[in-house]
């Protein structure tokens, strides 16, 4: 990684604080918002847009706000969830190639080698097929079809450390491997990967809701954005406002989270062809 040398981007500027905004509202409006996500009431069924539902009700008579606002709750925290679980696979195995190397590495890069020659979305439906659906079992599955990249970042940067004169100091004077991570390459990997977990996050979001509107993520009655997609496709012609709105929520917020990954990479510099 090469040296800090310019500022960050007046885009990454604007994405990150939309994103700390929108993260301020999914926390914050739920203690004003009187509606339940999942409450339904017919006789309020497809109500316009007024003083008591800011967007609105679906075929359900349900707020459209609210539910925008609990799925970007849900939608946001499986994703974090699910980029947790993908770095620590990354560091873990990854970290373990690099200082065993040999065998095991070049398996388990062959193994890296299969994930990246496969559609992520393939992958996916073949783990939530074998596993089943459901938010959880779609979070296993996306963790299983993305930890790839991650290890491979791990491996390279223990690779080109391992060897240098301050790590080999450290373990001349007794460090063990763990110790030797630890302190001399745990900061330069989190930072590799938290770039790329940025601009990953925005696809992981894309693929639950994806799933979801397949039906095999969250289901309904659930408020989560695939399944409104899914909800409103029946009434894509009488009352489009169902489809737009968590279409329009999904791509600002993916947009968002990409913006936010590109100015940041852009910052540190980072190339992640050389990863490959």
């Amino acid at each position: 990684m090469n040296k800090v040398s310019k500022k960050f981007s007046i885009i990454g500027k604007i994405s990150s604080f939309s994103i700390i905004f929108i993260i301020l509202v999914i926390l914050i409006a739920p203690l004003f918002i009187p509606y339940e996500p999942n409450s339904i009431n017919l006789e309020n069924k497809f109500s316009q847009i007024s003083s008591s539902h800011f967007l609105g009700s679906d075929h359900l008579g349900r707020d459209i706000a609210t539910r925008l606002i609990y799925g970007a709750r849900l939608s946001l925290s499986a994703a974090f969830i699910t980029l947790s679980i993908i770095i620590f696979l990354g560091i873990s195995i990854g970290g373990i190639c690099g200082f065993i190397g040999g065998r095991l590495d070049r398996f388990v890069m062959r193994i890296c080698d299969f994930f990246f020659s496969v559609p992520t979305i393939v992958l996916s439906l073949f783990f939530v097929g074998i596993l089943g659906s459901g938010l959880i079992n779609v979070i296993i599955a996306i963790a299983l079809t993305h930890w790839a990249w991650y290890a491979r970042i791990v491996r390279s940067i223990i690779f080109n450390l391992k060897n240098k004169e301050f790590v080999v100091l450290s373990r001349i004077y007794g460090a063990s491997h763990l110790q030797s991570f630890r302190r001399n390459m745990l900061i330069p990997i989190l930072m590799q990967c938290v770039v790329l977990a940025t601009m990953d996050i925005g696809h992981i979001i894309l693929h639950i809701a994806g799933l979801s509107f397949l039906g095999l993520g969250v289901q309904p009655p659930e408020s989560e954005w695939g399944v409104m997609l899914s909800d409103s496709k029946e009434f894509l012609w009488s009352n489009p406002e169902l489809l737009i709105y968590p279409g329009v929520a999904l791509f600002i917020t993916i947009a968002l989270f990409n913006l936010f990954g590109d100015s940041l990479r852009d910052y540190f510099d980072i190339d992640l062809k050389d990863f490959k």
